[in-house]
């Protein structure tokens, strides 16, 4: 080897194979055993390198220890090869390779450096004096390996914003609505009332602390609820007492249930002639209704009662004050008197139309008497109503009544002034407009849900394509003009929906001018719609249009705060079954508060009621019902009923009512007031009782 390839760094021929690749060994390749290493040429480790040759290498040598410290212990996978590869004393000769032998066990033991490793190695000064056409080219560095990278999708062009004329904002949608005449109607007025008027007796005042007379004393196992009293006065069931608490004060107590305890036996009867001294005493069981707190609240109290302790008659100041019976004339509706007591009842109009209202009992049971009692205090209190009657008993409230018991303070009088009634049976009521419908509101679908077919779906195309034909020419139309279109028309199907419209068209229901709203309903007037006579289909149609009708305009306010008042309840919204009416009184039932729509219904079958109405009747008046499962039916829905009330349903007389709402927080028994006008739903007699 020249000198011109020692000041380049060549290394001699057999150290160097130009067959390879001029690329560095692998790290395996390093690894030689120690046998192998004497064979390399003594010439090339003794030979003197240049200073410029050394100088790069020492540079190099730095920068692995920097990397691995020698404080720190090497990797456990790697901590043998250095034992391995550590050579015998070598001569002095051999010391310049030591270096390199060195700095390869660091690299093998480093870990790897991604970018270090393969730069290119440092400049040799030497290269800048030997010829361009002599120097022999470096090996190539290591190429890297590229990683295609998607290609991007070019930007999209950006849109040029055309700026667009202002647009007018569109009118509101608003529902259609049956067209008012153009004329306002000015309600007739109602004359006012000079006849005997209603007085209702008023109740005994005094303070709550007032003490009447001692009717028992508490013994026994004392609750927070309930406790057990001997009797030692006159005592009923039902009846309010009242019993001193010592952090509570005065408590408003009820008797439950009261039983006569006895040493006679079975074997003392046998003896009874001559031995009559029979020892007794009757002990009843105390219910606990509360007291009023400071914030005017009901409450019940936390600890127990004194044994021992007598309990009195309650008086009339701490019945009001405890269960709220205050005397509102302005906005209560008098319904009675309190059982055992003569505290008068009144409910609160105003929720009692916000949250509807239910009155229920058997056939018999005076459902439909008490009522009367209540829509003749909405009356006085020119509350506008409608109600629903199927048999035509609330036209007798234009009669006046007989008089009735003198403790209610009730004048007979009549309500002529106060009643609008419609029919659509012309025998019904010679007093009675007529009631009318138009077809232009209504669809064909439901104009096929007021039919008996049960294939509405093939009859809908050629009912519909009538009634657009119809509206085409004319804005009103009548159930025979709809027959005409359809007779022309060739469809197989037609002849039987044509039936079906034959049978709407001989009630008269349907005609080309139907009645306005404000006909119907008058500001503080009662409207009696007289369904006596008419099928119960048809009935479920009226029902439901007028239902709608009037939940629709409430809506917009074309109409007064109302009550719609539903008789034979169970008729238009049953649990089972279906019913077109179901759903309006459904609505009506749970959106009607918000809009000033109230809802009375009356049933003698509650358990045949759809429930969804039921519960949202936050009113209940409930008189005699003997079927079990409509007594479980209305403890099921009644809050506060405890099972001597539940008894008490199937026991009471008739003339009593059990009452909660309407301003009335616990489950009262109420004496139901005589009838101010004539009570239409009495029973026929088939024998007359005169000689």
């Amino acid at each position: 080897m020249g000198l011109l390839d020692r000041l380049r760094g060549k290394k001699p021929d057999d150290e160097i194979d130009d067959t390879k690749d001029t690329q560095p060994a692998p790290v395996k390749k390093t690894q030689e055993t120690p046998a192998a290493k004497p064979k390399q040429d003594p010439l090339v480790v003794s030979r003197p390198q240049p200073a410029k040759k050394e100088a790069p290498a020492p540079k190099a040598a730095p920068k692995p220890a920097k990397e691995t410290p020698a404080p720190k212990p090497a990797p456990k996978a790697a901590a043998p090869k250095p034992a391995k590869e550590a050579p015998a004393p070598r001569p002095a000769p051999k010391a310049a390779a030591a270096p390199e032998k060195k700095a390869a066990a660091k690299k093998e033991t480093a870990p790897p450096q991604p970018a270090k490793k393969e730069t290119a190695p440092a400049p040799r000064p030497v290269s800048d004096f030997v010829p361009q056409h002599d120097r022999k080219a470096d090996p190539p560095a290591p190429e890297k390996k590229v990683i295609p990278q998607p290609e991007r999708a070019p930007p999209a062009p950006e849109k040029k914003i055309i700026p667009q004329p202002e647009r007018a904002a569109a009118p509101p949608v608003r529902k259609e609505e049956p067209p008012l005449p153009e004329k306002k109607h000015v309600p007739k007025p109602i004359p006012p009332y000079t006849g005997p008027v209603t007085k209702p007796p008023a109740a005994e005042e005094g303070s709550i602390d007032a003490k009447t007379e001692e009717v028992g004393i508490i013994y026994g196992n004392v609750g927070t609820s309930t406790f057990s009293c001997r009797v030692t006065a006159h005592m009923e069931k039902s009846e309010y007492i009242m019993a001193e608490h010592e952090d509570c004060g005065p408590v408003l107590c009820q008797v439950g249930s009261l039983i006569r305890k006895t040493d006679l036996t079975v074997e003392k009867t046998l003896n009874m002639e001559g031995n009559k001294d029979i020892q007794e005493l009757i002990s009843a069981q105390i219910d606990v209704v509360g007291y009023r707190d400071d914030r005017g609240l009901l409450q019940i109290p936390r600890t127990t009662f004194r044994a021992g302790k007598p309990v009195f008659k309650a008086n009339d100041a701490l019945i009001q004050s405890v269960l709220g019976l205050k005397k509102k004339e302005k906005t209560g509706a008098y319904i009675g008197l309190l059982h055992g007591h003569g505290v008068p009842v009144y409910l609160n109009i105003n929720d009692l139309l916000q949250r509807h209202a239910c009155i229920l009992a058997k056939t018999g049971g005076g459902k439909s008497y008490m009522s009367g009692d209540i829509i003749e205090e909405l009356m006085k209190h020119h509350v506008t109503c409608m109600i629903i009657d199927p048999h035509g008993e609330y036209s007798a409230m234009r009669d006046t009544g007989k008089p009735g018991d003198k403790r209610f303070g009730v004048a007979v009088r009549n309500y002529a002034d106060h009643i609008k009634e419609f029919t659509i049976s012309k025998n019904a009521n010679d007093l009675a407009m007529p009631l009318r419908f138009t077809l232009k509101t209504l669809e064909a679908r439901e104009i096929l849900e007021l039919t008996r077919t049960n294939d509405i779906r093939s009859h809908l195309p050629s009912l519909r394509k009538a009634i657009d034909a119809l509206r085409e020419r004319q804005d009103a139309y009548s159930v025979r003009e709809l027959i005409d279109v359809l007779s022309r028309d060739e469809d197989n199907k037609n002849p039987v929906l044509i039936t079906e419209l034959e049978y709407l068209d001989e009630i008269g229901i349907f005609a080309t001018r139907g009645n306005r709203v404000d006909e119907l309903i008058e500001e503080g007037r009662t409207t009696i719609i007289n369904l006596k006579g008419v099928p119960p289909d048809i009935q479920e149609l009226i029902v439901r249009r007028l239902g709608t009708l009037m939940f629709d305009m409430r809506k917009v306010g074309n109409v007064p705060p109302m009550m719609m008042i539903i008789e034979e309840a169970h008729n238009y919204c049953p649990q089972q079954g279906t019913a077109i009416s179901s759903r309006t009184l459904a609505t009506i039932a749970s959106e009607g508060r918000k809009f000033g729509l109230g809802l009375m219904v009356i049933s003698q079958r509650p358990a045949k009621i759809d429930k969804n109405v039921l519960s949202q009747c936050g009113t209940q008046i409930i008189l005699k019902v003997t079927n079990p499962n409509d007594v479980k039916a209305i403890a099921s829905s009644v809050e506060g009923l405890t099972n001597g009330m539940t008894e008490d349903i199937q026991t009471m007389p008739i003339g009593i009512a059990m009452v909660v709402g309407a301003g009335i927080e616990a489950p009262l028994l109420v004496d139901v007031r005589p009838r101010e006008s004539r009570h239409g739903g009495a029973g026929v007699k088939v024998l007359s009782e005169d000689d």
